[in-house]
């Protein structure tokens, strides 16, 4: 039976949760405070928690954030989710600065989720992109780990500079202090021979084995359904005729520069021959798989690579997770 003398010091209780809550003091401090031990230290804050003398709220936004995250995992059967809260931001009264502080901060996200999973010997895919450039700038350059950092494709032609694949990954592995491995050649080419005489080059090779060996893979994605947002689908990417084909073939979106339709499958025709980058079947092999996006305009582009199983990690922000439940409940219903 428990001594009555636990059962009767509310008192005790209660100062025992304020210098532990409120004031921050270790339990070994209050011990000696209190003249008691540690052992009865635990014990009455415990008991301040059962008797709800503490409560603990986690205020909106973030408890909406919470019960979307849940959703998400248990809907799509995920290995972790990431809501950013974007509900702050609606003081700001220009849509592209909105738009632009949400992409910010779900990279923000993204980098804090990456330090904290990625260890020695890991190898992180990397894909070129905006989102990508903002999550660089965030990375804390004290955390440093022997790893390596593999580009998953080509460059791409028309792209600022600071936005090209090549540019992210020596950035991110001298952020880390690890490894870089980058491809010297544009993702897509002019023909299928031309493509298959790069892949047989040295450099290309050593690269395309790392591809096998990725542990983690990191990237934004392209939405094509349904407008035309990627910035893939511009003429500096693809002629017009290439359009015509991925929208004859349902396309809807961009990842690691290979093209999907509505069901995560890999659409384009000849694109895919020509194009120089990890191929879709490899890409769902790697263990931890990590698409970061914003905005609700991605919503059935993230809905496309979820049924391909091409992302088992989401990083977004809560508009584009509402979204995508909203899309997936419509899809069940019909």
């Amino acid at each position: 039976m428990e001594p009555e003398v636990y059962n009767q010091s509310n008192f005790a209780i209660s100062k025992a949760a304020y210098l532990y809550y409120i004031k921050n003091e270790p339990q070994t401090e209050i011990a000696k405070k209190m003249n008691i031990s540690i052992t009865t230290v635990s014990r009455l804050i415990k008991k301040a928690r059962e008797e709800k003398i503490v409560e603990f709220v986690i205020r909106d936004p973030y408890i909406e954030c919470m019960h979307l995250e849940e959703e998400l995992l248990n809907t799509f059967g995920l290995k972790d989710v990431i809501i950013a809260p974007n509900d702050f931001l609606n003081h700001v009264d220009d849509a592209q600065n909105t738009a632009e502080s949400v992409k910010k901060l779900v990279a923000l996200e993204g980098a804090r989720y990456l330090q904290r999973i990625i260890r020695k010997n890991d190898v992180l895919g990397i894909t070129w992109g905006t989102t990508m450039y903002y999550l660089i700038h965030y990375l804390n350059p004290c955390q440093k780990v022997d790893a390596a950092f593999v580009t998953l494709h080509g460059s791409i032609a028309f792209c600022d500079s600071e936005l090209d694949v090549r540019t992210l990954v020596s950035r991110m592995a001298m952020a880390f202090g690890g490894r870089q491995y980058y491809l010297l050649t544009e993702a897509l080419l002019s023909s299928k021979a031309t493509a298959d005489s790069i892949r047989n080059e040295k450099n290309t090779k050593v690269v395309f084995d790392m591809f096998d060996k990725v542990t983690i893979s990191i990237n934004g994605i392209g939405s094509m359904y349904p407008d035309l947002s990627s910035v893939l689908a511009g003429r500096d990417y693809l002629t017009e005729a290439e359009l015509k084909v991925l929208q004859s073939e349902n396309v809807y979106g961009d990842i690691a520069l290979r093209f999907i339709n509505d069901r995560g499958e890999e659409c384009g025709g000849d694109l895919r021959d020509r194009t120089i980058a990890i191929d879709l079947e490899k890409f769902k092999k790697i263990n931890t798989k990590i698409t970061i996006a914003s905005g609700e305009h991605k919503a059935h582009t993230i809905l496309s690579v979820l049924k391909g199983n091409l992302v088992n990690v989401l990083i977004i922000d809560y508009a584009l997770g509402r979204e995508i439940m909203r899309l997936y409940a419509k899809e069940k219903e019909q």
